[in-house]
């Protein structure tokens, strides 16, 4: 059964795959904010400048701002656009990993920003300045595309075709009590910038509403450019549904060697209930299709154990809801020879240390009425709320560091180490929430 499991796996997953994907070639793109003469080599971009097909880049999704020009002897930052409110300014780009400098600041004024990508992948949290200071930072981005080779694509969800990770465009998301925009630069990142692919559920997808969220789009915070996180992940996929959309081609096609793939599946896996499947069954075989698949593109495998849900025991400790999921996943890193990091173990501890009724604030536990449309409480103990998935990507962070991983030269200097067993005070987080809410559950559970 094993060897007829494994070949019909293959021949579903491993298609004749296109050639390695490169990142896109071309000049930057150079955009300079504000009614004010525009800096040499960079294009002006006014507030009136809503995003369309034919500009190629714009204010976007009916988002507004105004402009202030300071005059002054730098071009740049002598003049701006700013709101109070959330705003998006998208360009068009094809797939590839981008490095993404952002300057913001008021040359008379303070301001005050926080900035994310795409569907609400965190770049940088709430970030001052004060009167003639700027912020000047570089990250990298990954745009990806559903094409695999032509003619053949990711089989994306309904709800997949309106998110901002699958459109043409790289998307900034700019949210903070007083956002002064100056300028944006848009540059193909090098060739040998490192790609972090996560394939996984609704636990590491990148939420894009309110108040959903989950540690894949919480991440990219840690790491400076060089590293790009692109998150394959999707709501309500195991193992068996990420190969059959094609996801996994997908990751495989675009993988060059020294590249990642951080695999985390258990919460949806364990409802299969067919002849073949199970923890040691088709779960296992599976997750060492993942790894082999990856070793054999040059690349480096890492195991995640699943989430633990929000089930608290009469006793007050987290009981087992993943059965003996979490246990197969660490059998195949041991097997295998490959990273584990163990991610039901942390987030036990973290949930205990965070009490059995706080830790709902970790989670999507929110009366009636907070948000448009929501008749009743939500009550979700697998799901998590920015603080929540936050709090996991720290967990994320300290298993990339346990394991000694390439990627650690590549962690910020302001990562602070994270012990589950002392979660962040949640009086101290700070999310200013992006536009778009549903109180619609992700698939899964």
């Amino acid at each position: 059964m094993k060897q007829t499991f494994l070949a019909a796996a293959l021949a579903v997953s491993c298609p004749t795959l296109t050639a390695q994907a490169q990142p896109a070639k071309g000049a930057a793109l150079k955009f300079d904010f504000g009614p004010g003469k525009a800096a040499p080599g960079y294009k002006q971009v006014l507030p009136t400048a809503a995003y369309s097909a034919a500009a190629g880049f714009g204010f976007d999704f009916g988002t507004a701002v105004t402009g202030t020009d300071l005059g002054g002897k730098d071009a740049l930052k002598g003049d701006f656009v700013a709101s109070d409110k959330p705003f998006y300014f998208s360009a068009d780009v094809p797939e590839g990993n981008y490095n993404v400098t952002v300057t913001m600041g008021d040359l008379k004024g303070a301001s005050s920003s926080s900035l994310r990508a795409e569907s609400r992948r965190l770049l940088q949290q709430k970030t001052e300045t004060a009167p003639g200071k700027f912020f000047t930072q570089t990250f990298t981005v990954n745009v990806k595309s559903r094409e695999i080779s032509p003619g053949t694509e990711v089989q994306l969800k309904p709800r997949e075709l309106t998110k901002l990770d699958w459109d043409n465009k790289l998307t900034l998301e700019f949210n903070g009590s007083r956002t002064c925009l100056s300028a944006v630069e848009i540059s193909p990142a090098p060739a040998s910038t490192v790609t972090v692919f996560l394939a996984g559920n609704s636990t590491v997808v990148n939420q894009e509403e309110e108040p959903w969220a989950s540690w894949g789009q919480m991440i990219p915070r840690f790491f400076k450019p060089g590293v790009a996180i692109a998150n394959h992940a999707e709501s309500g996929l195991s193992l068996g549904s990420f190969l059959g959309s094609k996801r996994l081609d997908k990751v495989l096609s675009v993988m060059k060697p020294g590249d990642y793939l951080f695999v985390e599946f258990g919460h949806n896996d364990q409802k299969e209930k067919g002849p073949n499947d199970g923890a040691y069954n088709s779960y296992t075989e599976r997750m060492r299709l993942f790894v082999q698949e990856t070793k054999k593109k040059g690349g480096i495998p890492v195991i995640l154990t699943s989430t633990s849900r929000r089930s608290f025991g009469p006793d007050g400790k987290i009981s087992n809801s993943l059965g003996d999921y979490p246990a197969a996943a660490r059998k195949v890193a041991q097997e295998e020879g490959v990273a584990l990091i163990d991610l039901t173990a942390m987030t036990m501890q973290l949930y205990e240390a965070i009490g059995v009724e706080e830790s709902k604030k970790a989670f999507v536990h929110y009366p009636a009425n907070t948000y448009p449309g929501q008749t009743q409480d939500l009550a979700d103990n697998t799901h998590f709320n920015p603080y929540g998935a936050f709090e996991i990507a720290k967990c994320v962070v300290e298993g990339i560091k346990a394991n000694k991983l390439g990627l650690v030269k590549f962690l910020r200097n302001d990562t602070p180490a994270f012990d589950p067993t002392k979660p962040d005070a949640l009086a101290n987080w700070n999310w200013p929430e992006s536009p778009r809410a549903a109180i619609a559950k992700p698939d899964g559970n």
